[in-house]
């Protein structure tokens, strides 16, 4: 297998498109792959956030009426006067107010005690994990590159799937499908010496003859070259009559986040948005850092969901977030945590039956000192894949898994 490497393609100024080079050897190689799946939801798209780093789920999902709470964290807790309660036992960081109408109007879902089986506590494996969907084994692409390359798709749609920021995550990588990533709202284009543009253009017209050398993969990348060029092209006009109907954040999510309400709202037929925030990883000084990062993802949300409502979009799209692993349930000696397991995931917006799923875990019966998961990840993204996208879930898990109900 080729080492992981990226096919660049960047912008003037900020903007940046990649496409990873891993999709040209994974086509390469599974060129008689499964056959599509047809019947993908129209209209429909799912935002994954990545809470990247580990975020701490007892400060986000607080449950302040049991009183172990405060006694592993007397420091970092959160007070009870603070919380933005959602019953009598469980609240919200008070950074995430801008959470709560969203929350009241049904349209927050909050799913507890997700995890993997026999839990990593590696950032690297653990995220690898939540990105392919599989805890047990190694493989080159993502789940949801999976499911762009069986949904059945226009084949001339460049924004199957869009990653925000600039590298494309393992969970979009595809066997047959180019995705690019895009940092900002500016466009993109080539940049280099003109001699490696004009290189750039001898790909793109399929020059292969310039080259002393013969390639099973030349027509692959010309192939990317070619989707990358044309989608550079295509985005800045595409979106150029949208306007965002609130002011979004000045935080590099919020505008990631604005970046995806343009696209959406130019119906460009994309069905998988990634961004991500952090890092959560607090071993130190846990609150401050964690609170800042909550607060610009509820603000963040609050915005974009307002900007979807004004456009008349916002039933459209779904909110999914992950983070690798949680905390551990009692803080260190640094007034931080640990890595852990079992972080609350959130589900957002008008297609989502919102409320809260699952029991909290328990703070006295763990597991070497972490929660106990008691829903597989696997079946959150079951739920999505075959009630909100509207495709069987087990070709592109690899397996059948149970469904739930926040769809």
């Amino acid at each position: 297998m080729a080492s992981r490497r990226q096919f660049i393609v960047q912008s003037v100024g900020a903007f940046a498109g990649y496409l990873a080079i891993d999709s040209i050897f994974a086509r390469a190689a599974r060129a008689a792959g499964t056959a599509a799946v047809t019947g993908s939801a129209a209209g429909r798209s799912l935002v994954v956030v990545n809470l990247q780093g580990g975020n701490d789920g007892l400060n986000t999902i607080i449950p302040f009426s049991d009183p172990n709470y405060y006694k592993v964290r007397p420091t970092i807790n959160v007070a009870q006067e603070e919380i933005v309660k959602l019953n009598a036992d469980l609240g919200l960081n008070p950074k995430l107010a801008d959470l709560k109408d969203l929350y009241d109007a049904q349209r927050v879902a909050i799913l507890q005690g997700v995890h993997y089986p026999n839990p990593i506590l590696s950032h690297f494996r653990s995220t690898e994990i939540w990105q392919t969907a599989a805890p047990d084994k190694y493989v080159p692409d993502g789940w949801a590159g999976r499911y762009l390359d069986e949904a059945g798709l226009p084949a001339n749609n460049l924004f199957k799937g869009v990653a925000i920021g600039p590298i494309l995550p393992q969970l979009l990588i595809a066997a047959k499908t180019d995705v690019p990533a895009i940092s900002d709202l500016r466009g993109f284009s080539f940049r280099g010496r003109r001699d490696e543009q004009r290189q750039a253009d001898n790909i793109l017209n399929g020059a292969s003859e310039s080259y002393a050398f013969q390639s099973p993969y030349l027509a692959l990348v010309q192939g990317v070259e070619h989707d990358a060029h044309a989608a550079s092209i295509q985005l800045p006009q595409l979106i150029a009559g949208y306007k965002p109907a609130v002011e979004y954040p000045k935080t590099p999510f919020s505008q990631g986040l604005n970046l995806i309400s343009a696209i959406v709202n130019a119906g460009l037929g994309t069905k998988v948005f990634y961004v991500s925030l952090g890092s959560f990883d607090t071993h130190v000084n846990q609150r401050q850092r964690q609170d800042t990062l909550l607060a610009q993802f509820a603000g963040g949300m609050k915005a974009f969901y307002a900007d979807l409502a004004a456009h008349g979009s916002d039933d459209r799209v779904i909110t999914m977030t992950f983070s690798e692993f949680g905390r551990r349930v009692s803080e260190n000696a640094n007034r931080g945590t640990d890595h852990g397991t079992a972080a609350p995931m959130f589900i957002v917006g008008g297609g989502v039956k919102g409320g809260i799923y699952g029991d909290h875990p328990s703070l006295t019966d763990l597991d070497f000192g972490n929660l106990k998961w008691h829903t597989d990840f696997r079946s959150v993204y079951a739920t999505i894949l075959e009630r909100w996208l509207a495709v069987p879930s087990a070709p592109v898990l690899g397996g059948g898994f149970s469904t739930l109900n926040f769809v």
